[in-house]
Protein backbone atom coordinates (compact mmCIF):
# COMPACT_ATOMS: atom_id res chain seq x y z
CA UNK A 1 0.00 0.00 0.00
CA UNK A 2 1.32 3.42 -0.97
CA UNK A 3 0.68 6.56 1.07
CA UNK A 4 1.47 10.18 0.32
CA UNK A 5 2.12 12.26 3.42
CA UNK A 6 2.30 16.02 3.14
CA UNK A 7 3.79 18.59 5.48
CA UNK A 8 4.79 22.25 5.58
CA UNK A 9 1.54 24.18 5.36
CA UNK A 10 0.60 26.99 7.70
CA UNK A 11 -0.17 30.67 8.09
CA UNK A 12 2.13 33.20 6.43
CA UNK A 13 1.97 36.92 5.74
CA UNK A 14 1.74 38.25 2.18
CA UNK A 15 5.18 38.26 0.59
CA UNK A 16 6.34 35.39 2.77
CA UNK A 17 7.51 31.89 1.87
CA UNK A 18 6.58 28.31 2.66
CA UNK A 19 7.96 24.96 1.57
CA UNK A 20 5.64 22.00 1.18
CA UNK A 21 6.88 18.42 1.20
CA UNK A 22 5.18 15.19 0.16
CA UNK A 23 6.74 11.79 0.77
CA UNK A 24 5.53 8.52 -0.72
CA UNK A 25 5.85 5.48 1.52
CA UNK A 26 5.46 1.81 0.75
CA UNK A 27 7.34 -0.70 -1.35
CA UNK A 28 7.43 -2.29 -4.78
CA UNK A 29 6.70 0.86 -6.74
CA UNK A 30 8.27 3.62 -8.75
CA UNK A 31 6.93 7.10 -9.36
CA UNK A 32 6.33 8.70 -12.71
CA UNK A 33 4.85 12.18 -12.58
CA UNK A 34 4.41 14.04 -9.28
CA UNK A 35 2.32 17.16 -8.93
CA UNK A 36 0.82 19.72 -6.62
CA UNK A 37 -2.80 20.83 -6.85
CA UNK A 38 -4.73 23.32 -4.76
CA UNK A 39 -8.33 24.00 -3.94
CA UNK A 40 -9.58 27.28 -2.55
CA UNK A 41 -12.96 27.57 -0.79
CA UNK A 42 -15.79 27.49 -3.29
CA UNK A 43 -13.48 26.78 -6.21
CA UNK A 44 -12.49 23.71 -8.18
CA UNK A 45 -9.21 21.95 -7.60
CA UNK A 46 -6.53 23.35 -9.90
CA UNK A 47 -3.14 22.14 -11.05
CA UNK A 48 -0.24 24.14 -9.61
CA UNK A 49 2.88 22.37 -10.85
CA UNK A 50 4.15 19.05 -12.20
CA UNK A 51 7.51 17.31 -12.35
CA UNK A 52 8.47 14.14 -14.22
CA UNK A 53 10.87 11.49 -12.95
CA UNK A 54 13.54 13.01 -15.19
CA UNK A 55 13.03 16.45 -13.67
CA UNK A 56 11.03 18.27 -16.34
CA UNK A 57 8.71 20.79 -14.73
CA UNK A 58 5.66 22.85 -15.52
CA UNK A 59 3.90 25.51 -13.47
CA UNK A 60 0.57 27.26 -13.74
CA UNK A 61 0.81 30.80 -15.07
CA UNK A 62 -0.54 32.14 -11.78
CA UNK A 63 2.51 30.88 -9.86
CA UNK A 64 5.31 31.11 -12.44
CA UNK A 65 8.32 32.94 -11.09
CA UNK A 66 7.11 32.48 -7.49
CA UNK A 67 6.70 28.71 -6.98
CA UNK A 68 9.27 26.01 -7.71
CA UNK A 69 8.58 22.29 -7.79
CA UNK A 70 11.40 19.80 -7.21
CA UNK A 71 11.81 16.18 -6.22
CA UNK A 72 14.25 13.80 -4.58
CA UNK A 73 13.82 10.45 -6.31
CA UNK A 74 15.93 8.64 -3.71
CA UNK A 75 13.50 9.79 -1.01
CA UNK A 76 10.34 9.50 -3.14
CA UNK A 77 9.61 13.07 -2.14
CA UNK A 78 8.31 16.09 -3.99
CA UNK A 79 8.64 19.68 -2.78
CA UNK A 80 6.91 22.95 -3.54
CA UNK A 81 8.86 26.08 -2.66
CA UNK A 82 6.43 28.98 -2.53
CA UNK A 83 7.81 32.53 -2.47
CA UNK A 84 6.17 35.95 -2.68
CA UNK A 85 2.93 34.45 -1.43
CA UNK A 86 -0.31 36.31 -2.06
CA UNK A 87 -3.69 36.08 -0.31
CA UNK A 88 -5.09 34.44 -3.45
CA UNK A 89 -2.67 31.55 -2.89
CA UNK A 90 -4.72 30.57 0.14
CA UNK A 91 -5.99 27.03 -0.40
CA UNK A 92 -5.64 23.41 0.61
CA UNK A 93 -2.66 22.03 -1.29
CA UNK A 94 -2.71 18.40 -2.41
CA UNK A 95 0.15 16.20 -3.52
CA UNK A 96 -0.48 13.83 -6.42
CA UNK A 97 1.62 10.99 -7.80
CA UNK A 98 1.27 8.51 -10.64
CA UNK A 99 2.59 5.31 -9.05
CA UNK A 100 3.85 2.43 -11.15
CA UNK A 101 3.83 -1.17 -9.92
CA UNK A 102 6.18 -2.97 -12.30
CA UNK A 103 5.77 -6.37 -10.62
CA UNK A 104 2.10 -6.48 -11.53
CA UNK A 105 2.22 -4.22 -14.57
CA UNK A 106 -0.19 -1.60 -13.32
CA UNK A 107 -0.30 2.07 -12.35
CA UNK A 108 -2.52 4.11 -10.11
CA UNK A 109 -3.05 7.75 -9.20
CA UNK A 110 -2.58 8.64 -5.52
CA UNK A 111 -3.46 11.76 -3.52
CA UNK A 112 -2.16 13.16 -0.27
CA UNK A 113 -4.48 14.24 2.52
CA UNK A 114 -3.99 17.94 1.84
CA UNK A 115 -2.29 20.70 3.79
CA UNK A 116 -3.74 24.14 4.46
CA UNK A 117 -1.86 27.22 3.30
CA UNK A 118 -3.24 30.55 4.49
CA UNK A 119 -1.76 33.85 3.34
CA UNK A 120 -3.03 36.69 5.48
CA UNK A 121 -1.82 39.70 7.42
Amino acid sequence: QVQLVESGGGLVQPGGSLRLSCAASGSGFSINVMAWYRQAPGKERELVATITNSGSTNCADSVKGRFTISRDNAKNTVYLQMNSLKPEDTAVYYCNALILFPNIGSQRNYWGQGTQVTVSS
